[in-house]
């Protein structure tokens, strides 16, 4: 069964979320661990929360992810940002143990003119100073498109980072399809050997996500603009064969695309009707 869904506003709480992604036809979804663009994050409501797990067990929805806000950057060359992401980063994996067994995804951040091994650096202290043997949340890595001093824009920047955390055992990777195809990876003409590339450097045993987007901009152009699928750069064959490939077909994809409610239904139902199950490991 293809898991697919799309990115809900946690506004109205988590059972909302669930009877929402079910009524688009889906059965997973990605939400902000917290506001995006600031900081606070709502009260925990355990009832809701409950109520969410009696729901997904009902409806089968068996795995969600979480989004680190925005202003998240753990490689800033500020040390007021990258102490507010340490203290964001902590809240959230505490917070996301109210609901066990599930996914954080952060992009790793923008080092600032100080260099990708400087940024590397603080990420990767961060990550060894705040994940917890006894954590049961997934920390996902973010592939980034590569503007402006993003790090985590190739698979070898990825690879540093895992390589510098101690408890690998919580960490993956959340495949951007948007962001990779704008950082130079071409998954239109060559997903096999992308993919191929990805295990060599990082080993696909990490990639636990997929975030599915088409683009607005070229290959390669190293922007981060999320297109409606099949109306961008990438277009509808590329996503017929990412979720039909054998390696990737098992995964959760999750929609980030410029849509409102009835255009993320359209768009979980043409991924629906495109789904086979069937191997199809070739463009």
């Amino acid at each position: 069964m293809l898991k697919i869904g799309c990115h809900l506003s946690t506004a109205n709480g988590f059972l909302n979320m669930g009877k929402e992604i079910v009524a688009l036809g889906g059965n997973t979804f990605q939400f902000f661990s917290r506001n995006p663009r600031g900081g606070s994050a709502k009260t925990i409501d355990e009832e809701d929360i409950d109520n969410f797990k009696e729901f997904a067990k009902q409806k089968g929805i068996d795995i969600i992810l979480a989004h680190a806000p925005y202003t998240l950057n753990a490689c800033s060359n500020d040390p007021d940002i990258r102490a507010f992401a340490k203290r964001t980063f902590a809240d959230d994996l505490q917070r996301m143990e109210y609901l066990p067994n599930n996914m954080y995804n952060f992009h790793p951040g923008s080092h600032m003119k100080q260099g990708v091994q400087t940024g590397i650096k603080y990420i990767v202290e961060m990550l060894n100073e705040l994940i917890k043997p006894e954590q049961t949340t997934k920390v996902l890595l973010e592939t980034m498109s590569g503007k402006g001093s993003e790090v985590g824009k190739t698979f070898e920047e990825i690879r540093q980072i895992i390589d510098g955390v101690e408890l690998k055992d919580h960490i993956g990777v959340c495949l951007d399809t948007c962001h990779i195809y704008d950082a130079g990876y071409d998954i239109v003409g060559n997903l096999d050997g992308v993919l191929k590339e990805f295990d060599e450097i990082i080993g696909l045993e990490r990639l636990k996500a997929i975030h599915l987007n088409d683009s607005k901009n070229p290959f390669a152009s190293h922007k981060d603009r999320h297109e409606k699928i099949g109306e961008g750069s990438i277009g509808a064959k590329t996503f017929t064969c990412i979720i039909n490939n054998d390696t990737l077909k098992e995964l959760p994809f999750y929609l980030e695309t410029p849509n409102e409610f009835d255009g993320y239904a359209k768009e979980i139902a043409l991924l629906k009707s495109l789904y086979t199950g069937e191997t199809n490991n070739t463009l």
